[in-house]
């Protein structure tokens, strides 16, 4: 038998999730919602089908072709201009030339089809109408029908005062194809308004059919949530594309559920979903196809399409997500909130109860959302942060996006022939992105040499010493070990300028670069033993002997996969002996520089138990440095820089380089030693750009010099500088340290709104007489016995406050003090 499928809505009061598909094709339960239709016809035999189209017509085709792999026959009739309901169905041509039905595309349903074309024809209609019983008839057309089913009266959507019957126009009707003959071709013919109402005025045989069973429109977006409760109510019957293992829990394919997970059905659970330890998810919750749940998310009652994903601890109540949307760490979405395709919502956002965001939305981290987002775009402000670019990868960081970067960076600096480095820590993701920045980069002509597995310092040392322009460093993110970090270097090895990251934002935003003829474009060219080089010229300027002699006993703990290329050949070297605090376990994923703080006990325990002469925590990419001296005494942050700066000013006198958040002791050995303090801002570009510029006036000076740039920006040469200063002078790491005068600091956050962060800055330098003040970077105030630093954070809603004292309780208080005022000013008080 034939059918016709009208297909042609826009969706509009399903917006947003309509901005990007026709209505027909609005997933309902992981399917398409016409689908669902097509099964329904094929099992009440109609297998020879034309879908009437207008609104996005190539996605129904795309999806549904000649409809050979549903078991089916499709046909389709594309509307140049909008006919109406029984218009596009005139517009099928030929193709009617039997007693057929005609059913929306976008209704939920199963009704029985067969049924009502079999009381069409024992009543010998013209046109039967499928009739159902509703509850509230206000958004339907009412029909009255005589005891045999004979129509006698319509009303479109009647007022309560109008209301005579609560039997409604399904739109599912059975026809014979002369009464196509009453449809004027080629303009706007309506079913339920033109066509029927003549009939009825003709007196043909018109003829309604009220059927049990299910049918719901999906008119609007409480409809929407409401036919996915129904299916896994059993209400409806359709084919889910999950299996039911066990009452009231359908699991796609290749479903992975982490430890703890809690789910109370009925849940639909999609192919390829991924869900993290301790998940909730609460009855009538849906999950699309290749959904990554982090840990403790918990969902209830929401609907989400396919790629959705969500960071740890976030929650959903009530609400729906379109495809791909990710709402990240902390962030909640409320009762009747939908988001569009494509949207991000940022840590600890908050989507107020039916706000809709369209697609494509960026909602920036900790905003609170109450009203509708429309307009606008999903591209943050800043694709640079202050590590470089971050992202979890194949979520925000894709090789797409790598590519167009890759393509604005060597934009940036000069495209065709300009030299660039890349390299990448051990991570295969980490791998992957390297090789999606270089093919971008080789698009607009640059010259690639890859570095191979390595770490930052080791970037650093091969873009100065092949002398490139600059080049890139994948590695796996410092703070979450499921994203990756792109660090963007220029030609002296320093993190780029933010003026010259604004201008690859631009280029990236707007694709603006030119590509590369085809004989422009040259292979990478890969640069063997980079490690073995850069571990040469580490060591060419130490004293190697002094150091083999003391014969160091160190403690470690670090990622032995992406160091030990580096750190055993240079201790073998030096002779200093390693002990792992932990047994190496090559399986397990880089440990975020948060989490070796845990350790930190147990590795001033086991230096003190086993006599050590250090120990020593390496970030997994060589740049971060932690120690631990004989006694146990923890070296690190501002103590590691006062360390620094002490071996700097003792051997030449400085100048040393701090940031404003270092203690005033930097001053005091400065002093001690006829020395120089250079402060600067605490963004890393400031800081490596002075601190590079220090070390190159030394070079021109001549002569042996400690270079701070290793010190603070290469865990190895940090470490193998120590402990050559420490040998030098016959002091052990403990009796260095006792050469630092004491200090007392301390250092808080307070959540403060994006909005309000400017106002607490104006107040804060209101307040207190202008002498009282710096303005290097943030704000700080200066106090009888010590000071306060308040700096906004660039990417998330907080600001920090930094302070130190003449003892430890005066820091406190400092800190304390200025949490509560910015806190009253943030409140508006």
């Amino acid at each position: 038998m034939k059918a016709v499928i009208m297909a042609g809505g826009e969706g509009s009061r399903l917006r947003p999730l309509t901005c990007g598909r026709p209505k027909p094709m609005v997933p309902v339960a992981n399917r398409p919602v016409m689908e669902h239709i097509v099964d329904l016809l094929k099992k009440h035999g109609f297998t020879d089908l034309m879908a009437t189209l207008q609104y996005m017509p190539a996605a129904i085709r795309d999806h549904f072709g000649n409809g050979a792999s549903f078991g089916i026959n499709m046909h389709y009739a594309v509307e140049e201009t909008p006919l109406g309901t029984a218009g596009s169905v005139k517009n099928t041509g030929d193709f009617l030339d039997q007693t057929f039905l005609v059913i929306s595309g976008d209704a939920l349903t199963d009704l029985d089809l067969g049924a009502a074309v079999d009381f069409h024809r024992r009543r010998g209609a013209m046109a039967t109408l499928v009739l159902t019983r509703v509850s509230c008839p206000l958004e339907y057309g009412v029909v009255i029908t005589g005891p045999d089913g004979r129509i006698t009266q319509f009303l479109e959507k009647p007022a309560w005062g109008e209301v005579f019957s609560d039997t409604v126009n399904t739109g599912i009707y059975v026809l014979e194809p002369e009464a196509l003959d009453y449809i004027e071709p080629g303009r706007m013919f309506d079913f339920s308004k033109d066509l029927f109402p003549l009939l009825l005025r003709e007196k043909k045989p018109l003829f309604g059919v009220v059927l049990p069973g299910y049918w719901c429109d999906i008119g609007n977006l409480q409809q929407y949530l409401q036919a996915h409760h129904d299916i896994l109510s059993g209400r409806v019957s359709v084919n889910l594309p999950a299996r039911e293992v066990q009452p009231g829990l359908w699991l796609g394919r290749d479903v992975q559920l982490g430890e703890d997970v809690r789910v109370q059905g009925p849940v639909l659970i999609g192919d390829g979903c991924h869900l993290g330890a301790g998940v909730e998810l609460a009855p009538y919750t849906v999950l699309g196809p290749d959904c990554r749940i982090q840990d403790q998310v918990s969902i209830k009652r929401s609907v989400l399409w396919n790629n959705v994903y969500l960071g740890a601890g976030a929650a959903l109540r009530g609400a729906v997500l379109g495809s791909r949307v990710q709402v990240q760490t902390g962030a909640s979405v409320y009762e009747g909130a939908v988001v569009g395709s494509d949207s991000v919502i940022q840590e600890l956002s908050v989507i107020k109860p039916d706000v809709k965001l369209w697609p494509h939305k960026m909602v920036e981290a900790g905003t609170v959302v109450q009203n509708s987002l429309i307009w606008g775009t999903r591209t943050p402000k800043k694709v640079f942060g202050l590590e470089g670019v971050s992202g979890l990868v194949n979520v925000e960081v894709t090789p797409e996006y790598a590519s167009r970067l890759g393509a604005a960076f060597a934009s940036a600096l000069g495209g065709v022939g300009t030299g660039l480095a890349v390299s990448a820590d051990r991570y295969p993701a980490c791998g992957m992105i390297k090789n999606a920045l270089a093919g971008g980069m080789q698009s607009v002509g640059a010259r690639i040499c890859d570095l191979g597995t390595g770490i930052t310092p080791m970037q650093r040392f091969g873009v100065r010493s092949l002398g490139l322009a600059g080049g890139v460093h994948v590695r796996v993110s410092a703070r979450r070990s499921d994203q990756v970090t792109m660090i963007f270097l220029n030609g002296n090895g320093g993190n780029i300028s933010r003026s010259l990251e604004r201008k690859v934002e631009n280029l990236f935003m707007r694709e603006d670069f030119r590509r590369a003829e085809p004989g422009q474009v040259k292979p990478a060219e890969y640069v063997p033993d980079m490690p073995g080089t850069y571990l040469r010229a580490l060591t060419r300027e130490l004293d190697t002997g002094l150091i083999r002699k003391s014969r160091f006993h160190l403690i470690t703990a670090y990622d032995h996969a992406n160091l030990d290329p580096f750190l055993q050949p240079l201790c073998g070297l030096l002779n200093i002996e390693l002990e792992n605090l932990e047994p190496d376990n090559p399986e397990l994923p880089p440990r975020n520089w948060p989490s070796y703080q845990e350790v930190l006990p147990l590795l001033a325990g086991r230096v003190k138990e086993r006599g050590a002469c250090a120990g020593v925590i390496m970030d997994h990419n060589g740049d971060r440095l932690v120690l631990v001296d004989e006694r146990g005494r923890l070296i690190q942050d501002n103590l590691l820089t006062a360390l620094i700066a002490l071996i700097i000013l003792k051997s030449q006198g400085g100048p040393v380089v701090v940031p404003v958040t270092a203690p005033r002791v930097i001053e005091t050995l400065a002093e001690r030693y006829r020395g120089q303090v250079v402060r600067t801002k605490t963004a890393v570009q400031d800081f490596v750009e002075k601190v590079l510029g220090q070390d190159e006036a030394l070079r021109r000076q001549g002569g042996r010099r400690v270079s701070q740039f290793l010190l603070n920006f290469d865990a190895l040469g940090a470490l193998t500088r120590i402990l050559e200063f420490a040998a030098a002078h016959r002091l052990s790491l403990g009796e260095l340290v006792d050469e630092i005068p004491a200090f007392f600091v301390d250092r808080k956050e307070v959540a403060v709104p994006w909005e309000a962060k400017g106002t607490v800055i104006r107040r804060l330098i209101e307040e207190p007489p202008a002498k009282e003040l710096e303005l290097l970077d943030g704000v700080k105030v200066f106090h009888p016995q010590g000071w306060a630093l308040v700096l906004p954070d660039p990417e998330e809603p907080v600001c920090r406050v930094f302070s130190e004292g003449a003892t430890m309780e005066i820091a406190q208080s400092l800190t304390d003090f200025y949490i509560d005022k910015i806190s009253r000013i943030a409140g508006g008080k």
